[in-house]
């Protein structure tokens, strides 16, 4: 960086360090350095000469004003050269606070010799000198005569009283900001142990909480094996007799048996229906429990669904003999293969078409297949009354029935134990429903079973 001169002097006695000193407090003024920055590089001046004059007997100092090429900024640089070389080539201040005093403090070369240079940054507000002042500056500072020692100390001595002031009124603030420190710091720790004492009481009783979840956890775990083996056991005792009953029953009917009346035979039929019904309720009970106690095992194979679907056919055909409803079963699209269990399968997708044939009265039942990436959608649509919105997930509670459908039969529990069905092959049971056009159940399982 190239500069223009402002002042030189040569430092060779002991009086030499308050020119020195005074002379910078001057230039950094003149330059538009502030005032605590004229008083840290007179400072630093004055520490470096007296550390020149002791190890090399003095050294002739510069004021050069430059500017910094990156920034743009000017900077105050004073170059101390020494009379005699530096031991070493370093130079290392006495104080080491020396360096924190100016923005560089260092030793550079000059040719055969090297400089003690320190620099300052002037303000970024302040504006570069034109030519026409510079001239004038060194021209005052030439004929400006120099204080005796004892001004420079005087002056020396104002700015110790001067920063004493700032300092004591520093220490002033500072100590009423530690007290409001400290009078925040007690409201803090209050409002810490108010919020960790209410912290501890919400434990307690989340931990209280949770104590009784688990009781009831339990409870409810105890009820439910209970149900479970009660419906098992009520199940498999009322089997018996009721097949009995329509043994009877049918025996009563034959014809070659003792002929019946009319009558008799419309109440035998009767007694055979309402037996068969209570059959179907104990076998659904009997299934019901069984899956709700992890008792049914799923023995996976390779699925034809198309074999499946012909089966469903020709077995449900019966049942769509109603007029006005038909039952259609589309050929699922090949290749129609996927891993699960055969007859549990078999089992939901007949309970779905059983329920929707019973639930249309006209129009038609539909069982189609659709290939979805790595999953199989069976669907069963049909054309029936509907269910509201409302009740779409109820359905699928144990025993519930639509309000007006009692009328046609069943026992609301085929959909939950068809639900608990698909659930056990890997899959999930939807429904998608609109009251006065229709229903559609949808099963999706994965290609794989897993």
């Amino acid at each position: 960086m190239t500069g223009e001169r402002l002042l030189q002097l040569a430092l060779r006695v002991e009086q030499d360090i308050f020119l020195v000193r005074q002379r910078g407090r001057e230039v950094a003024a003149a330059v538009g350095l502030e005032h605590q920055d004229q008083v840290r590089v007179a400072t630093a001046l004055s520490e470096v000469a007296r550390d020149l004059l002791r190890a090399v007997d003095g050294a002739d100092v510069t004021f050069v004003l430059v500017t910094d090429p990156p920034s743009g900024r000017s900077v105050l640089r004073v170059d101390l050269a020494p009379v005699r070389p530096l031991p070493g080539g370093r130079y290392e201040p006495q104080s080491g606070a020396v360096a924190r005093l100016v923005d560089m403090l260092g030793v550079v070369p000059d040719g055969s010799d090297t400089v003690v240079r320190m620099s300052r940054r002037i303000p970024a507000n302040g504006q570069a000198l034109p030519p026409e002042r510079l001239a004038e500056l060194r021209a005052e500072l030439a004929s400006s005569a120099p204080g005796t020692a004892l001004d420079e100390l005087a002056a020396q001595n104002a700015q110790l009283i001067a920063a004493l002031d700032e300092v004591r009124s520093q220490r002033d603030e500072l100590e009423v900001l530690n007290s409001e420190l400290q009078e925040t710091n007690r409201g803090v720790m209050a409002l810490y142990n108010q919020l960790t004492e209410e912290l501890e009481e919400t434990n307690r009783g989340v931990v209280a909480l949770y104590a009784e979840l688990d009781e009831k956890s339990a409870q409810l775990r105890a009820a439910s094996e209970s149900k479970s083996r009660f419906l098992a056991n009520v199940s498999h005792e009322l089997r018996a007799p009721v097949t009995a009953i329509i043994g009877l029953g049918r025996l009563l009917a034959d014809s070659a048996s003792d002929p019946l009346t009319a009558e008799q035979a419309r109440q035998v039929g009767l007694i055979r229906s309402s037996a068969s019904d209570l059959l179907d309720l104990v076998n659904e009970l009997l299934d019901l429990a069984k899956a709700e106690s992890g008792r049914i095992e799923v023995n996976r194979t390779e699925v034809d669904l198309r074999g499946l679907f012909g089966q469903l056919r020709g077995t449900l055909r019966a049942l769509a003999a109603r007029p006005g409803v038909e039952l259609v079963v589309e050929e699922p699209p090949a290749p129609a293969t996927l891993r699960s269990d055969e007859v549990l399968l078999a089992q939901v997708l007949r309970n779905l078409l059983h329920n929707a044939l019973k639930f249309t009265e006209r129009g038609e039942v539909r069982l189609r297949a659709e290939r979805r990436d790595d999953r199989w959608s069976l669907s069963v649509s049909d054309t029936g009354v509907g269910i509201p919105p409302e009740l779409q997930e109820r359905i699928f509670e144990e025993f519930y029935q639509v309000p007006g459908t009692t009328r046609v039969g069943g026992t609301g529990l085929g959909l939950p134990y068809a639900r608990r069905l698909v659930a056990l092959l890997g899959g999930t049971l939807e429904l998608t429903s609109e009251p006065g056009r229709g229903s559609t159940f949808t099963v999706l399982l994965p290609l794989d079973g897993a």
